[in-house]
């Protein structure tokens, strides 16, 4: 079984599960008829919080596994996992110790204090020197936070060669983002945002009117409140 099967198998178990269960805690909400503000401003009809299955023992120990069963059918075996500030610490950490791997995490911007550091629990070595670490998300969006991230884990000296998260909307800006590194990182959820709907629909979540304007945002996501009576709050 090839790559892209292994993935779609994973997702088809694990994935659907975290999806029915982020839509039971709260941890995924979808809007169209009175669009959730982003902290862009932009009226948006999803909102996702992966901090909300933090409550939930089962749904943590799944996401630890997922990434790990990805880890597998990628052949990775990372020297170190490296968790974004904050809601990806949770996660990274859950892995680190099934892989009983070291585990550091990512600032968004480096302490303007002390050692000044972007990078926690690196130590004294103060550099990767070429090991292989493997960086968590909660959620990709349009990628930025994660490149940065990425970037940071480089100037460090570290092979960064993917980044898993939980969930990614697979908007086509972080798709663009990730392709325009010069040093190729790929970018692998667990939860895909196609199955989420299709997922909510059969559970019923949501309409049929409610999935077509949840598909329509997909393609204009920054377009998509202003269509519908919804601007932008600057």
């Amino acid at each position: 079984m090839g790559f892209q099967e292994q993935l779609s198998e994973l997702r088809s178990d694990i994935g659907a599960e975290l999806a029915r269960r982020g839509l039971e805690l709260g941890a995924i909400r979808l809007n169209t008829k009175d669009p959730f503000q982003w902290a862009s401003g932009y009226r948006m009809p999803i909102y996702n919080d992966n901090r909300t299955y933090l409550q939930d023992p089962h749904a943590r120990n799944q996401i630890a596994l997922g990434f790990s069963q990805i880890l597998d059918i990628l052949s990775c075996e990372p020297n170190w996992i490296a968790g974004t500030a904050t809601a990806g610490i949770p996660h990274a950490t859950t892995l680190a110790d099934l892989r009983k791997l070291p585990l550091c995490y990512v600032r968004g911007s480096a302490k303007g204090h002390g050692l000044q550091q972007a990078i926690e629990g690196l130590g004294r070595a103060d550099s990767f020197q070429q090991d292989t670490v493997v960086l968590i998300e909660d959620l990709i969006s349009t990628g930025g936070s994660s490149l940065r991230a990425v970037e940071a884990l480089r100037s460090a000296g570290a092979q960064v060669p993917c980044c898993l998260s939980v969930f990614s909307y697979g908007l086509d800006a972080a798709e663009e983002a990730f392709g325009a590194l010069e040093e190729p990182c790929r970018a692998i959820p667990i939860l895909l945002y196609e199955d989420l709907i299709a997922l909510a629909a059969d559970l019923g979540y949501i309409d049929g009117e409610d999935a077509e304007a949840l598909g329509e945002w997909r393609k204009d996501p920054f377009g998509w409140g202003e269509k519908r009576g919804f601007p932008r709050n600057q």
